[in-house]
């Protein structure tokens, strides 16, 4: 998620929440979502390229991460060699998806950057169908239709802008298919391993590859200043990331979906106020109309078995 959200465990509720239970998970989810949120400034803010501000974030949040699963009892290594091959690949796509997508803040608005990002909420559930071999619902289809017609808005207007934004929201939606490819692995790993000992081990996997892809691209890889790399690895990856593990599961569908709408906007004022970036009518029409189909495509279907 603006902002990309690794897919660790689905932690069941309590079965009886008390209110100051709810509210702590409802406070969890929207801070989660507003360190999100704050990923792709702190990237445009870092002295080093996309991709190493990317692979710096990992890299740093990883021991963290490892530390957290140690605490947590989770195991630290993987049950068998297939699952370190898993994780390869998944690290491969992980680290494409955030390549593109670094690269792609450079180059078009905040708020663009963050919606395109989160779009993977969308083709997502493209591969559910075709391992179920079943057509989308009516609203899953509303839901599409309504995301496809939002994004041709927004690529619409950052055409008309420059040929760069339209590049930048191309790119972000490169990293939207990268990073479904990526969850694909991790549902897949999901199975055999439990939540801080997948995302730690999620995380460590894309730190080679990037470094890879930075170097290839001749980015420069070490920061003269360390603070938004490190702000980078701990609002977006640590606080952000961990927020949402805690509340995810925890709330519904609605309200998880509702919450994540809060990126874009936090990112779009941030554009505005650092970059002078503004949003026309028809920038947030798109937007909207996004963020309607992410809510939708949320909803748990009654008439399926989940």
């Amino acid at each position: 998620m603006g902002t990309r959200q690794q897919q660790p465990a689905h932690t069941s509720a309590a079965p009886d929440f008390e209110t100051g239970g709810r509210l702590a998970v409802l406070g969890a989810l929207f801070l989660g979502n507003f360190a999100l949120a704050f990923g792709p400034w702190l990237v445009r803010m870092a002295d080093v390229g996309p991709s190493a501000s990317a692979m710096w974030r990992m890299a740093l949040a990883a021991p963290v991460l490892f530390l957290i699963a140690g605490l947590r009892r989770q195991p630290l290594l993987l049950p068998s060699r297939a699952l370190y091959w898993m994780m390869v690949l998944s690290g491969l796509f992980f680290a494409a998806d955030l390549a593109a997508w670094h690269i792609g803040i450079l180059k078009t608005k905040l708020a663009n950057a963050t919606l395109f990002a989160n779009a993977a909420s969308l083709f997502f559930p493209i591969w559910g169908f075709f391992m179920a071999r079943a057509l989308p619902s009516r609203r899953e289809g509303l839901a599409f239709a309504i995301a496809a017609a939002g994004a041709i808005l927004l690529v619409g207007r950052s055409a008309e802008l420059s040929r760069e934004h339209l590049l930048g929201d191309m790119l972000c939606l490169a990293g939207g298919i990268f990073y479904t490819v990526y969850l694909v692995f991790v549902a897949q790993a999901r199975r055999h391993l439990q939540s801080w000992t997948l995302l730690a081990w999620s995380t460590l996997a894309t730190i080679g590859p990037l470094l890879l892809i930075a170097l290839l691209l001749g980015e420069q890889i070490m920061p003269r200043n360390w603070t938004p790399v490190i702000a980078l690895a701990v609002v977006s990856q640590l606080i952000g990331q961990g927020m949402m593990v805690f509340a995810l599961g925890r709330v519904s569908p609605l309200v998880f979906g509702l919450a994540l709408l809060t990126q874009p906007v936090v990112s779009a004022t941030m554009g505005w106020i650092s970059f002078g970036e503004t949003l026309a009518p028809a920038d947030w029409v798109g937007a909207v109309m996004i963020g309607l189909a992410l809510i939708l495509v949320r909803q748990p279907d009654r008439s399926k078995d989940q």
